[in-house]
């Protein structure tokens, strides 16, 4: 559990330790994360570089059900941390039992690629535009806008009525308005500090950075596996790399269909338009099973049915946009010709690349209990009101101009800070009091009022409008 605020009371503190908790005092580090020396691509634009405020809502938003129309999907629903941020499931179920079109692609390492289009065909410019494409599809989270759907702009209107995103919105970008922009923003930076560079392989070339020479941590079958797939067909390999190139393992921007056409749920229908993969880290669980089927169709169910296909590629003449890497002279496929050891040795050396901390590390787990609550705290939004030993109210809430503090007659500091802790107003009164709020901005607030009898707090966030 991560440290809790000072003044947050036992009561409040019970309450906090059963309840999915966001500290704003206490961020995790998603700016300076561990990036190994060797990784050198990174599809991060400059207009969105990661930021624990902003990503920090990035993680809220990411797990939470109300993005979706009925309150039933999340974006983590068809990216599961337990899986690499895939799907088990060849279909994604959506809304109303609804299923995905294809295979829910692995998130893992998603920011350390050349390739900066997203969705299996491409379609989004980059991962800002893909993120709220779900929630804009009426099978997935059904904020399409058609078929009787509500709209983003109804979306929009339904996380700005929910009082945590009002203090993370507020806490991320300075103030409280919600729009689609800020929206992908912090989704995109959330997805993108999803990474992955504790596997067998990056221990083997930490310790010998030549990537053609043997590791010494690897087994010899698994030194077979990585000289395959480093080496082109002409010198006995496999070619793997000519597409993923190590140490990232991502996909090439300018390959074409794999040669995997199918349609899920159909046998006649064919779909050229699949050319993007996500990184080859993370293929498989630490325990070597696999983190959901593989391709756009989900139609292989193991590594070496993977290299199968790639050792005898499918001539169909279907099939008009085939990579030219996967063809050879006289209109033929690819044919490698791999014996049974090598494909095997393959396998091996594709597991190398798991990982360990992407399945458990709390910076990417479900902020929400189990219960699909969270409590946000920190040092000027936690909250003693249960030990505040006099009557008192404070409304309304949300204020436009008057701030009504009830309370019995005595000696009261009142003051009110910003998330930003700036104090805004500080005063002392003798008992109810209204206060005229219209010199503040719109934004959350926090009320602190200080019995200056007996010492004790209250303390209060409320909403300007």
């Amino acid at each position: 559990m991560k440290k809790i605020s000072k003044v947050v009371s036992l009561l409040g503190l019970l309450f906090i330790l059963i309840s999915g908790t966001i500290d704003l005092d206490d961020l995790f580090n998603y700016e300076s994360q561990n990036i190994p020396s060797y990784i050198t691509k990174d599809n991060t634009p400059e207009s969105n570089q990661i930021n624990n405020q902003i990503t920090t809502l990035g993680r809220v938003l990411f797990y939470d059900k109300n993005l979706s129309e009925n309150n039933t999907v999340a974006c983590a629903s068809c990216h599961q941390q337990a899986f690499a941020f895939s799907d088990p499931l060849v279909s994604s179920v959506g809304l109303n039992e609804g299923t995905t079109g294809r295979h829910s692609m692995r998130l893992v390492n998603s920011r350390f690629s050349n390739e900066e289009k997203f969705f299996w065909d491409e379609r989004a410019a980059s991962l800002e535009d893909q993120v709220t494409q779900p929630i804009k599809d009426h099978l997935e989270m059904g904020f399409s806008g058609t078929n009787g759907d509500p709209d983003f702009n109804d979306l929009i209107t339904k996380l700005s009525a929910i009082e945590y995103y009002q203090t993370l919105f507020e806490f991320a970008y300075g103030n409280t308005t919600i729009n689609e922009d800020k929206i992908q923003r912090a989704l995109a930076q959330f997805v993108r500090s999803i990474q992955s560079f504790d596997s067998k392989f990056d221990v083997g070339l930490s310790e010998q950075p030549n990537l053609n020479a043997p590791f010494s941590n690897f087994t010899p079958q698994e030194n077979l596996g990585k000289q395959l797939f480093l080496n082109p067909p002409p010198n006995g390999g496999a070619g793997c790399a000519g597409c993923h190139a190590p140490p990232e393992f991502d996909i090439d921007p300018n390959t074409l269909n794999n040669g995997v056409i199918g349609v899920i749920g159909s046998t006649t229908d064919i779909d050229l338009t699949n050319t993007r993969s996500p990184s080859l880290r993370d293929l498989v669980n630490p325990d070597g099973s696999l983190n959901g089927p593989l391709m756009h169709d989900g139609s292989m169910t193991s590594l070496l049915q993977v290299i199968d296909h790639y050792n005898n590629i499918p001539n169909n003449s279907a099939n008009t946009n085939l990579d030219n890497r996967l063809q050879r002279p006289g209109n033929q496929t690819q044919q490698l010709n791999l014996t049974s050891n090598q494909k095997n040795a393959l396998v091996d050396f594709l597991k190398t690349l798991t990982g360990s901390a992407i399945y458990t590390n709390e910076i990417w787990s479900d902020p929400f209990d189990d219960q699909g609550n969270i409590s946000i705290v920190g040092d000027q939004l936690s909250s003693n009101e249960f030990i505040f030993d006099k009557s008192i109210a404070v409304f309304p809430n949300p204020v436009t101009t008057d701030l009504t503090i009830q309370i019995e007659t005595g000696s009261y500091r009142v003051t009110i800070y910003s998330l930003l802790g700036n104090m805004m107003i500080d005063k002392e009164i003798s008992g109810t009091k209204r206060m005229n709020l219209q010199s503040l901005a719109k934004g959350v607030y926090i009320l602190k009022i200080q019995d200056l009898d007996s010492n004790n707090f209250f303390n209060k966030k409320f909403i300007k409008h």
